[in-house]
């Protein structure tokens, strides 16, 4: 029997605020996160752009590197960037454009300016700054497939501009077109992960061309420089191109840059496409545009700096997947190279780190942006088709084998559950079901990043034990943490198999779903490793970091089972033991909300009938964890997610299950919050008091009717309406088992 979660019944009182002096897109401070504990950067263009344009203080595409820290303090050029917002991964494809005024420098240290924090201007739609070494003021923009940079010479006489391809050393190209004025470079991308160092397939293309005369200069690659040459392959290091300027003082220089992982021709027709002219403060303002329509979708009215943390999180969660296709729907095909053909009016993206962001960057599209999320899963299908596996972290249009899980599943049956349409739920299945039963017919298919890890042992077993080989030929373990992510994928390929009428395999998955009781150990509550014979590792202590979970500790991995809550915490003991387990969790520090296997325990509570706890911890993360300035996320963004979980957490609710169109309530951080819905409706969240401290709820009305249940259901939400919070300042107790 459910008890009631709500105690009485919500008066009818609001709070008004005056109306915001910035549109949303202006309260975005993309200096959040980039202390080097975030991973993110200054991405200036649109949401969801194939390229991003940045300020790049570090070079190369170094694996957990980014291309801008806020502590360094020269900048070595402008880079069109594929970087995974918040990842530790490398980016890829890209290119580097750098004014210089004075003597010819071209290494990036060597030519790396001075620059004024006061002088920077961040804003999701327009960077600038002024390289003091060189008195020139740059500024850029960007469409999704295109850039337009502008320089500014203080002084005239002769100057530089660089072009250099980010490739490895001895990879890529670079060549100048002086008959047409143009510059073009292709840059190999090599995959990481499974396959590392194999070629992708595919190359960053880029064609660069100015408003403004200029004459050879010459190319370079490493330390050779080449006088009077129009072309460079990269031999020892990685070769650039420099062109000469002859400017007057106060003149500005500009280049348009398209971008393409086809073909450089691909590049120029997306340039010719997106940005045609010499406009840049047109193709600011549609930047400006893009960003604002996004943004604008979750309207807040709050203090500043809630308002400021606010859209910077919802702005780094709308940066990842990527579109990877032209805008003629020409892409390389995944894991493979060979151009495929996309159908009109649809967009392939790229870069999915899903066992991130299935959890919520995906569940807030679903409201937000649900024609793009249907997309993206149209995209997840057909990197199956092509590759013949749904990918687990699709990211370098390859496989990567990064990560565990078998998450396309949390984004496919959370968007089919949805009701989001936009691609054909019955190839999605048949893609579900062989990575669920199959593994590849070679060991180099599975040594190349196809299939799920351990699964002869899962099948086998109903769980991976500490003996499983396959893994460890990858150097992994993580058996526990596999098992249980497992088991959630299980669940919804039975939630979608049944959708489908297909009874004998949903009875099987739904059996596989219960999996992740065979790693919960009945005698302590806890998730721990277990040996092939059945026997529980030993010693134990599920606090301690062990190398059978993943990126987490066991007790945090406990609570992983979102596809069956009643019945964990009847496996753990019950609802007194999970909330006493809870409560030494957060007492001992446990928690890590810089990590995703943290990311639903605080939700817990609701399941457990304490959910003031949940409104308390809840709010202590948001309060504590996330903030205005460098160091203001909690770890590294992870694509957007760790951004999301602050968005959705701070409306009110979280998708503890996504594939399940439901979300778990917890308390708003707003006095007044609406999302405007794709099809003009609204849902407004009212919880008066609620910056003012009161952290509690009291009661809830949806509607003006009485919820008595600690969820909402996603139709709730898309269909438009009003969800009142009475909030109080105290806990209110006495609602639950245990209280």
């Amino acid at each position: 029997m459910r008890v009631r979660w709500f105690s009485w019944v919500l008066c009818c009182c609001t709070v008004s605020f005056a109306a915001t002096p910035h549109p949303p897109e202006d309260w975005v401070n993309p200096r959040i996160g980039t202390s080097g504990g975030g991973q993110t950067y200054p991405a200036t263009g649109v949401p969801f752009g194939m390229t991003q344009w940045t300020p790049q203080t570090r070079a190369g595409e170094t694996k957990c590197v980014a291309p801008y820290y806020a502590r360094d303090t020269r900048i070595q050029g402008f880079r069109g960037s594929h970087f995974m917002s918040g990842s530790c991964t490398a980016d890829y494809g890209s290119v580097t454009l750098m004014p210089l005024s004075g003597p010819l420098r071209l290494g990036e240290v060597e030519r790396a300016s001075e620059f004024s924090r006061a002088t920077e201007v961040m804003r999701p739609y327009r960077y600038a700054v002024t390289l003091a070494r060189y008195g020139i003021d740059v500024e850029m923009t960007g469409s999704a497939r295109a850039g337009i940079l502008r320089f500014h010479f203080a002084t005239g006489g002769r100057k530089w501009l660089l072009i250099e391809s980010n490739s490895r050393a001895g990879e890529g190209s670079v060549r100048v077109e002086p008959q047409t004025g143009e510059i073009t470079v292709s840059n190999p991308a090599r995959r990481i992960y499974a396959g590392q160092g194999k070629l992708a397939g595919f190359d960053g293309n880029f064609v660069v061309v100015l408003n403004h005369a200029f004459t050879v200069g010459g190319t370079w690659s490493g330390a050779k420089r080449h006088e009077g040459s129009v072309s460079e392959e990269g031999t020892g290091g990685r070769p650039g191109a420099y062109v000469a300027l002859d400017v007057k003082a106060g003149e500005t220089v500009e280049a348009r840059v398209g971008s393409s992982f086809t073909s450089v021709d691909e590049a120029r027709k997306n340039l010719q496409v997106e940005i045609p002219e010499w406009d840049f403060a047109a193709a600011e303002q549609k930047a400006r545009d893009a960003w604002h329509d996004s943004l604008r979708r979750v309207e807040v009215k709050a203090v500043p700096e809630h308002m400021e943390i606010m859209y910077t999180a919802l702005y780094h969660a709308l940066l990842l997947p990527s579109a990877f296709s032209d805008v003629d729907g020409s892409y390389p095909s995944f894991a493979g190279g060979k151009i495929a053909e996309t159908a009109k009016g649809f967009t392939y993206y790229d870069d999915f780190s899903l066992w991130d962001t299935f959890r919520a960057q995906h569940p807030l599209l679903t409201i937000l942006d649900p024609k793009r999320d249907g997309e993206m899963v149209r995209s997840l299908v057909e990197k199956g088709e092509q590759g013949g596996f749904l990918p687990i972290y699709p990211a370098w249009n390859s496989y990567t084998s990064e990560m565990i899980g078998d998450h396309a599943n949390a984004v496919i049956a959370d968007a089919y559950f949805k009701g989001i349409g936009g691609f054909d739920i019955e190839r999605a299945y048949r893609l579900m079901r062989k990575n669920a039963t199959e593994l590849p017919a070679t060991t180099a298919e599975y040594m190349d990043g196809k299939g799920r890890r351990g699964l002869d042992s899962y099948l086998k077993l109903g769980y991976i034990p500490l003996e499983d080989h396959v893994l460890a030929a990858f150097h992994k373990d993580e058996q526990v943490s596999r098992t249980l992510e497992y088991a959630y994928d299980d669940f919804l390929v039975g939630k979608v198999a049944a959708a489908l009428g297909k009874t004998e395999d949903a009875e099987m998955f739904a059996k596989r779903g219960q999996n992740y009781r065979n790693v919960i150990d009945p005698e302590t509550g806890f998730a721990r490793g277990r040996h092939e014979d059945g026997t529980w590792v030993s010693p134990f202590d599920p606090g301690v970091p062990a190398t059978y979970v993943t990126e987490g500790l066991p007790y945090q991995y406990t609570f992983f089972a979102p596809q069956d809550m009643d019945g964990l915490i009847a496996a753990i003991g019950g609802k007194s033991a999970v909330i006493r387990k809870l409560d030494t969790l957060f007492a001992k520090g446990y928690y890590n909300q810089g990590n995703e296997p943290s990311h639903g325990i605080a939700y817990m509570y609701d399941f457990a009938g304490a959910p003031w706890k949940t409104q308390k911890h809840v709010h202590e993360i948001l309060k504590t964890q996330y903030g205005v300035g460098p160091r203001g996320l909690p770890g590294n963004d992870d694509c957007g997610q760790i951004s999301a979980w602050y968005v959705m957490s701070s409306l009110g609710f979280y998708p503890v299950t996504p594939g399940v169109p439901r979300y778990a309530l917890g308390a708003p951080q707003f006095d007044e919050a609406t999302v405007w819905l794709p099809d003009g409706k609204k849902f407004e969240i009212r919880a008066p008091g609620a910056e003012q401290g009161k952290i509690y709820v009291r009661s809830v009305k949806l509607n003006g009717v009485a919820l008595t249940r600690p969820w909402i259901e996603h139709a709730e939400i898309v269909a438009g309406g009003r969800l009142e919070f009475e909030m109080s300042a105290t806990p209110v107790q006495g609602v639950g088992e245990g209280h």
